[in-house]
């Protein structure tokens, strides 16, 4: 009896934070920011809050934008409710109806198999390829396509070798963690690595008066990609995990893929429409002129809808609607629309803007501090929003701050753009997806808020050491 008041009290301690911590950021903003932009980054606490405390589902965390926006007409409505069926949440949707179709059909099982067979059992080899394949991938695709093809592999992996409760698995968390992290700082790695890329490349362009090549940009990204690869490599290679290497062998996996025999029509069928999903979604330079409403999201989609109408080696459907019904994660698609909102509110409310021009408060000269400063700026406003909106906020934010200091701005927008594609810490945009499969909120929370302090810092310092002394890096 005791035990049970005790945990209902602390359950009404954690839901009263989340309000009490809005207020409070209020009380505590209003005078510098305004109600509106002070209620938007109030939203922000208040969710962080519930994300880690969880006294109510992560999901249902994902609408409280809805009803602070409906309190207190922060922005137009339409501009919140929008964000939960956007174009991201319809790539989210498709995807996941295509990977229903391996549960219906066994090939979540062959692929754990053979990802066990070609990774091996190693934790550490499996992290680095894990983070490798996801950096990879980002470079040259979206990073929210790159964290919807690997994580369900991953997933079946861990759920096939015992781990089934993913919420209290701790071997998930260095390898999903590996992932979304490896997907989120990859986008740097070129312009094709995110939308956000694009608007920095608009910017430059203008300032410049030419045009940027992709080739000017991988020269200048890639020894910073290494070194941010490599501080992720060794944040994940010391996370406290309980055994060294997953349980089995490469040989044992090998003689149980054996066993499985020859794919089936149905596992065809469902690793045709993944393959072709994912690799429509990689070539899309190639058709986009022909084709331009044809993005990702709605290529996963009409795959997703394809699985319906085919039929597997017995004559049932490969996928029906009452099984996905109950088989979609709907949780994902409204935890990440949340946080779509959330970056809503803090960028339409002018909030991000004020910090922006809190920045201009600080006595900057353009060296070690102005680095920091903006470095800072921008991963804070990844974290809250995503990194589309914190490119759109930012790189004018930075560009004008350094002409005013009599800077070239160039250097100090290549760090910005760095920086808003290294996130680690909120369940915000990405790394909402792997939350949604069972990783622990307040995991994310606890080894991302240290890696991206060290982020920052390496950041900073290797920013401000190529501005001094690679002529490269200043140019475009």
């Amino acid at each position: 009896m005791y035990g049970s008041k005790r945990k209902r009290r602390l359950h009404s301690v954690a839901v009263l934070l989340g309000p009490l911590s809005f207020g409070l950021t209020i009380l505590l903003l209003e005078w510098f920011f305004g109600f509106k932009a002070a209620a938007a980054l109030g939203t922000t606490v208040w969710m962080a809050l519930w994300w880690i405390l969880r006294p109510v589902n992560i999901s249902v965390t994902a609408f409280v934008p809805i009803g602070v926006n409906a309190l207190f007409d922060l922005i137009p409505m339409q501009q919140v409710i929008s964000q939960y069926f956007s174009e991201i949440i319809v790539l989210l949707f498709g995807a996941d109806l295509v990977c229903l179709t391996w549960a219906t059909t066994g090939l979540d099982k062959r692929l754990a198999i053979k990802t066990l067979c070609c990774i091996g059992t190693s934790l550490r080899q499996q992290i680095t390829v894990w983070l490798l394949v996801a950096t990879v991938l980002s470079i040259f695709l979206p990073n929210v396509v790159v964290c919807t093809i690997l994580v369900p592999v991953a997933v079946s992996m861990l759920q096939f070798i015992g781990e089934e409760n993913i919420k209290n698995s701790k071997l998930a968390v260095p390898i999903l963690l590996a992932i979304v992290w490896g997907a989120g700082i990859g986008g740097f790695g070129s312009p094709l690595g995110g939308a956000a890329n694009l608007v920095a490349i608009s910017y430059l362009e203008k300032l410049t008066g030419q045009e940027f090549m992709y080739i000017d940009w991988v020269v200048r990204f890639l020894p910073l990609l290494v070194l941010v690869l490599l501080l992720n490599l060794f944040f994940l290679f010391h996370l406290p995990v309980p055994v060294k290497r997953l349980a089995g062998t490469s040989e044992y996996f090998k003689e149980m893929y054996a066993q499985l025999g020859t794919i089936r029509l149905g596992e065809k069928i469902s690793l045709v429409l993944f393959a072709a999903a994912t690799l429509l979604a990689f070539i899309r330079p190639l058709y986009a002129g022909w084709l331009p409403a044809l993005k990702p999201a709605y290529v996963f989609l009409i795959m997703g809808l394809l699985a319906f109408t085919f039929e597997d080696e017995d004559g049932k459907a490969l996928l029906t609607w009452e099984f996905a019904e109950k088989g979609v994660m709907w949780g994902m698609l409204f935890l990440f629309a949340g946080g779509l909102a959330l970056g809503s509110l803090v960028t339409e409310t002018g909030a991000a803007l004020k910090m922006a021009e809190a920045i201009t408060l600080l006595p900057l000269t353009g060296g070690l501090e102005t680095v920091f400063a903006f470095t800072l700026f921008s991963t804070v406003l990844t974290e809250i929003s995503s990194n589309t909106a914190a490119a759109a906020i930012a790189v004018p934010v930075v560009q004008s701050i350094a002409q005013a200091l009599g800077l070239n701005p160039i250097p100090y927008l290549f760090v910005a753009i760095v920086a808003f594609n290294s996130a680690y810490v909120l369940p915000v945009s990405i790394r909402a997806i792997p939350v949604s499969y069972g990783l622990d909120p307040a995991e994310l929370f606890k080894n991302g808020l240290l890696l991206s302090l060290c982020s920052v810092l390496l950041i900073t310092v290797v920013g401000y050491l190529f501005i001094r002394y690679w002529p490269l890096f200043s140019t475009v």
